[in-house]
């Protein structure tokens, strides 16, 4: 028997309509995206319609202290700037992990923990960003490094 998708193995007898459905992650693209950010927190933004998680850290919530801040500091550093995208192939809450360069060579995770704003995620960056981390920035970031301690689960995003 002939379907209009190939012949049918003998052994697969077709008599009522099948539906089948295959999930296909998309896999990233082998050159660095490149663009304008749409910042939506400390570390997540938006580039070419693609919603993006910078790699390695962890800044506030907006709901939290200083998550305002972050994001502000975020805006701050990408504005009038073309950022470049390097991603990782790992994905967090419907967000590409990436690490993200500003035009100079900046690593705008690495920024963001220079300015006290977020924290090296050592699970995720093998401690890259641990050695910029200001003074007691653990304890001003409190709900970041309980997070990253399992004491406090993570906000989905809405």
């Amino acid at each position: 028997m002939t379907q209009p998708w190939g012949p049918v193995p003998p052994t697969v007898e077709v008599t009522t309509y099948t539906e089948v459905v295959v999930t296909i992650a998309a896999a990233p693209p082998a050159a660095p995206l490149r663009g304008r950010a749409w910042v939506i927190d400390g570390d997540t933004m938006v580039i070419e319609g693609r919603k993006i998680r910078l790699a390695g850290i962890d800044a506030p919530e907006l709901d939290h202290p200083y998550g305002k801040n972050a994001k502000f500091a975020m805006m701050a550093l990408c504005k009038g700037q073309i950022v470049t995208v390097h991603f990782d192939g790992a994905n967090s809450h419907d967000r590409s992990v990436a690490t993200c360069y500003l035009p100079d060579g900046r690593d705008l995770s690495a920024e963001l923990v220079k300015l006290g704003l977020a924290i090296d995620w050592s699970k995720h960056s093998g401690g890259k960003y641990r050695p910029l981390e200001l003074a007691e920035v653990r304890r001003k970031l409190w709900r970041c490094d309980a997070r990253q301690k399992g004491r406090m689960p993570p906000r989905l995003p809405s």
